[in-house]
């Protein structure tokens, strides 16, 4: 059923549940690789290519986009207290059990600020921010990253503001997305979303119902909807898997 101006658009809009699946396919080549370099399977430092780390950087950038644009999506009628505190609950314990299973896997490169971190505090940092107009929010975005690239301040140095990212020097981690420059993107992702309202496009936006697409569009959708869970999966599953293959080959 087409929407007008008094009736609300049916379903959930297709891009964003596709761009993250797109993002998750890129997050598990990432990690993939990660797994066979470890094992041997690839030259040692390809991770550490810097093509690689770009590519890396623009997986992770696209989360964080999305999880800004996301925001203000969830909160476009009002600021939602509930779902908001229990989407932050879920990513705070997310995050924690990350960090406790690097830290037992490997305790020299644990992740101790990784993506889930970011953007559990992008997250509340943007819902102080959701007032603000769209070219306020990128103009802070840019900035964020811009400060990133220039400054570097030895007052943040102690361990316990490393994750501001402002440090001369950090400890080494297998995932580091400190607030500078990562609240960057999630800003940039609300402005973005704030000026797609602005223009109308979210009314315009294609839409689908989850019991009505099939094939590889519904695999690709259901991963967008679910991002979180098969981020905490998929890498004890790639892991695994090349563990196997490492077993069976040598």
């Amino acid at each position: 059923m087409a929407s007008t101006e008094h009736t609300a658009p049916r379903g959930r809009m297709i891009a964003p549940d596709l761009i993250r699946a797109v993002a998750l396919i890129g997050m598990a080549i990432f990690h993939l690789t990660y797994d066979l370099e470890n094992f041997g399977f690839l030259p040692a430092g390809t991770v550490f290519h810097p093509a690689f780390l770009d590519f890396a950087r623009t997986v992770a950038s696209t989360f964080i986009f999305m999880a800004g644009l996301s925001l203000v999506l969830a909160h476009r009628g009002g600021f939602r207290a509930g779902p908001f505190w229990r989407r932050i609950g879920k990513l705070a314990g997310a995050a924690a059990l990350v960090s406790a299973a690097t830290y037992v896997m490997m305790p020299e490169y644990f992740i101790y600020y990784g993506i889930l971190h970011s953007i559990a505090v992008s997250s509340l940092i943007g819902a102080a921010l959701l007032a603000l107009p769209w070219l306020v929010l990128a103009a802070l975005g840019v900035l964020a990253i811009w400060v990133n690239l220039y400054y570097a301040f030895p007052a943040f140095d102690h361990a316990w503001l490393w994750w501001i990212g402002l440090s001369t020097h950090w400890r080494p981690s297998m995932d580091f997305e400190p607030v500078f420059p990562w609240i960057g993107p999630f800003l940039i992702g609300m402005s973005v979303a704030k000026l797609a309202e602005r223009v109308r496009y979210w009314r315009r936006a294609a839409r689908y119902q989850p019991t009505e697409v099939t094939g590889a569009l519904k695999i690709a959708l259901f991963a967008g909807r679910h991002t979180l869970p098969i981020y905490l999966i998929h890498q004890p599953v790639l892991y695994g898997l090349t563990w196997a293959a490492y077993l069976l080959t040598h």
